[in-house]
């Protein structure tokens, strides 16, 4: 008498959906301290779970020892590209004299720039600029504290992060076996399906990353070299780790490079350097992303963006990050589950059903 289906109006769904998603978006505002770091862990679990299980299965090495090697493995990758960075500004910071005396020069050239074209005096200038200076030596403490907080903070981040990728590694099967038991058996076979999917996707996805990251890197450095850049292996790898955010990234990058050119260099070396970074952001956007990462993750230009600026009004840069994989991963379980697979088609467009579709005539 109670298996009676009750068919809400679409305005009550709707109105359910936007409660849901409003609730749901405050627990993930109140719990960004321990999700944060707890989603970073489990995308480097995956990607580390194929390296684990060759040191579990070919070495003989118990599953904790496995996890240790494994994380050790990249720890030891990214202190490795964090040296090669530190280098290279340390280099940067022994030249700071050079820089300082061409600030100095670029900044006297800007001023009579500014007097010329909108007739304000030098002196005008320089009491504005005094007065800016001021400002910020006042607040040089309080500056920092915030900064001194914030490595801080950092550090114990990534701290967290290695101890979750560490646990989710060594708790894996317990953690797949519980997500069995909240659904039905019979629900079983779909279960496995958007496990093994999304683990297939997401590593392949993050590898793509890197690997696209690399390519970037290698192309940047090379152009920088050629035209003459001083820094062109620092500027290289800023311009490939800025490029891993989409959308966003490339503007940091070009902001950063060209400042850096300009500060070092004459001002049209620094305009061919924007120009080298746009065509570069355009070959990896047309050519290297599509080539590499492929259809790993296949979400629309529109959820894609509207994801990011989500996720950086969540948790900021982390969030911006983190938004591209959390979207796919709800993207595969959408499109696995019949009620929800019109949220999978909207997340997705029409790129699976090209894709099924050139499949089939490849059959045919």
């Amino acid at each position: 008498m109670f298996n009676k289906s009750i068919s809400l109006p679409f305005y009550v769904k709707f109105a359910l959906v936007l409660i849901g998603l409003m609730a749901l978006g405050f627990l993930i505002i109140l719990g960004k301290e321990l999700l944060d770091p707890l989603l970073f862990g489990f995308l480097f679990a995956i990607l580390l779970l194929p390296l684990s299980n060759f040191f579990e299965q070919k070495c003989k090495m118990p599953r904790s020892m496995a996890a240790f090697a494994a994380i050790l493995l990249m720890v030891l990758f990214i202190t490795g590209v964090m040296y090669l960075v530190g280098t290279q500004i340390t280099n940067l910071a022994h030249d700071w004299p050079l820089l300082k005396e061409q600030i100095s020069k670029s900044a006297v050239d800007v001023q009579l720039w500014i007097q010329r074209t909108f007739h304000i005096n030098a002196e005008k200038q320089m009491v504005y600029v005094n007065d800016t200076a001021d400002k910020i030596v006042a607040s040089g403490t309080s500056v920092l504290g915030t900064t001194f907080g914030a490595v801080s903070s950092l550090l114990l981040f990534y701290i967290f992060i290695i101890l979750f990728t560490f646990l989710i590694l060594l708790y894996r099967r317990l953690l797949f076996r519980f997500i069995l038991f909240v659904f039905d058996e019979e629900a079983t076979p779909v279960v496995h399906t958007i496990v093994e999917n999304v683990q297939r996707i997401l590593r392949q996805y993050i590898v793509g990353l890197l690997l696209e990251m690399v390519i970037v890197a290698i192309l940047t450095c090379v152009a920088f070299w050629i035209i003459g850049v001083k820094y062109a292996i620092l500027l290289g790898i800023i311009t490939a780790l800025f490029n891993i955010i989409p959308y966003v990234g490339i503007f940091s990058a070009l902001l950063l490079s060209t400042l850096i050119t300009f500060a070092t260099g004459a001002i049209t070396k620094a305009i061919i350097v924007a120009i080298v970074v746009v065509a570069i952001h355009a070959i990896d956007a047309n050519v290297v992303l599509p080539m590499v990462v492929g259809s790993k993750v296949r979400l629309n230009a529109l959820i894609t963006f509207i994801g990011i600026v989500l996720g950086e009004m969540l948790w900021g840069l982390s969030g911006m990050f983190l938004s591209i994989p959390v979207i796919a991963i709800f993207k595969i379980i959408f499109d696995h589950v019949g009620p929800l697979r019109p949220w999978g088609y909207l997340l997705g467009g029409d790129y699976e059903y090209e894709r099924k579709a050139k499949e089939e005539m490849k059959t045919e």
